[in-house]
């Protein structure tokens, strides 16, 4: 069942990010949104480039080939999920009504569902995972 759901991530958080640009939620004028929006795109774009190449896979499924530790991967274990929801949570904070904080807690709950999926097929994929996931944190450094 969470595999499932968790084939709907994407899909979600396309519709999500839609959503708030056609309603006019995503972009504020406030230096504190647009900052961490910019650092969001930073950070997917360095966790993206960590890659190599034929190795990204949109799918919440490994591809042979070594496990990401460097760039970083070498702080948290899931940089382009929290690019998402730093892009995501700024955009809502910066326009926080019920409609945007239902779209930020449905996010939220997708990748932590998609996260737990894939850190299942990583472990069965990886022998050294589990020490590595041991070292660093999943989504926050130092924190979560």
């Amino acid at each position: 069942m969470t595999t499932l759901i968790a084939k709907f991530v994407l899909p979600v958080l396309v519709v999500a990010m839609l959503y708030l640009l056609i309603s006019g939620n995503f972009f504020s004028p406030s230096p504190f949104v647009i900052a961490a929006q910019l650092f969001a795109i930073g950070l997917s774009v360095w966790a993206r480039r960590t890659f190599q190449p034929g190795q990204f896979n949109i799918a919440a499924e490994p591809k042979p080939g070594a496990r990401l530790s460097t760039g970083p991967y070498q702080l948290i274990r899931h940089p382009m999920y929290a690019a998402a929801l730093i892009l995501i949570w700024a955009a809502v904070l910066g326009h926080l009504s019920l409609s945007t904080a239902i779209v930020g807690l449905l996010v939220t709950g997708g990748i932590a569902i998609r996260t737990v999926v894939e850190e299942q097929l990583l472990r069965a994929h990886y022998a050294d995972y589990a020490a590595y996931a041991h070292r660093t944190k999943r989504i926050i450094p130092f924190v979560l």
